[in-house]
């Protein structure tokens, strides 16, 4: 009698049955959806299998601000659909799919839309909405919606007319500067100390070529803050006063401006005075003596 010496290859059951692996995730997607209607509820294999997904993708849900079960029901979403089937990593193709989902379900809370709409690139380009309250400087100093460039110059609010004699067009980059000397004086500047910085600061200016290359090569220069012997910080509010701030955000206003440049478009130095920050910026900054003095 001979005995039969053939070997099967069928896999065990419990490999098959291994969700957590790519090829057991198809086998057990394909049943649950040839077992029709109902499948999913019925077999308790698909329990245990939302369980598995809600642990493993709660990380990614809590990142964008999610519940984990809200994670794991963009993936039951997905793993009945044909894609999630048929492909070569089940797994990839589902993790892809929550991550975008959960991507957009932080950005349509954020913009207070559906997640629909959120996933329109025309809708998702905006920024969430903000409160006029949330931040502590104004929203005037840093949303470039209210930037606005006028290319007329105004005194007081008020357009000056061409045939006016005292256009800023007019006023010559001379008279800017002894403009911007004499505000500082009347700031309890030194006139010597003021006349020495600002013609240092207007000679940097002319071989850099732009206000932000100037500050940020002046800022560092302690060799030209020793020689005018002008304290670091009045060195400092002298640089932001005349040049401007440099941040991107102050472009269009009155601090990223500069006294130079608002003289230079047509604002005199009575305007300046009626501008209480910069009025007070300059004044505190004063050296305390004639020859600079103060803690550097």
């Amino acid at each position: 009698m001979t005995e039969n010496t053939h070997t099967t290859t069928e896999r065990p059951t419990e490999s098959v049955e291994d969700f957590t692996t790519g090829e057991g995730l198809r086998v057990l997607l394909r049943r649950l959806h040839a077992s029709g209607p109902g499948g999913w509820r019925r077999d308790p294999l698909a329990a245990e299998l939302m369980v598995f997904v809600a642990e493993k993708y709660a990380p990614l849900a809590r990142k964008h601000g999610l519940d984990p079960w809200e994670a794991a029901s963009a993936a039951f979403d997905v793993m009945r659909t044909r894609a999630a089937r048929t492909a070569i990593d089940p797994w990839a193709v589902v993790t892809h799919a929550v991550r975008i989902t959960c991507i957009f379900e932080e950005r349509a809370q954020g913009l207070l839309c559906s997640v629909h709409q959120a996933r329109r690139p025309h809708v998702s380009a905006f920024h969430d909405p903000e409160r006029f309250s949330d931040r502590d400087n104004p929203l005037i100093d840093y949303d470039p919606a209210f930037h606005v460039t006028d290319p007329t110059p105004t005194v007081d609010g008020k357009s000056q007319d061409e045939d006016e004699p005292l256009a800023g067009a007019s006023t010559s980059a001379s008279a800017a500067v002894e403009d911007a000397i004499a505000f500082f004086t009347l700031l309890d500047w030194p006139p010597s100390t003021a006349r020495a910085g600002i013609e240092h600061l207007c000679g940097a200016l002319t071989r850099a070529g732009t206000r932000q290359a100037t500050y940020e090569a002046l800022r560092r220069d302690k060799h030209a803050r020793a020689q005018l012997d002008i304290p670091r910080t009045s060195w400092t509010a002298l640089l932001k006063a005349v040049l401007g701030n440099p941040h991107p955000a102050y472009a269009a206003t009155a601090a990223g401006r500069g006294v130079l440049l608002r003289l230079l478009i047509g604002e005199p130095v009575t305007v300046l005075l009626r501008d209480d920050d910069l009025v007070l910026a300059v004044s505190l900054a004063a050296p305390r003596e004639p020859g600079g003095g103060g803690s550097r």
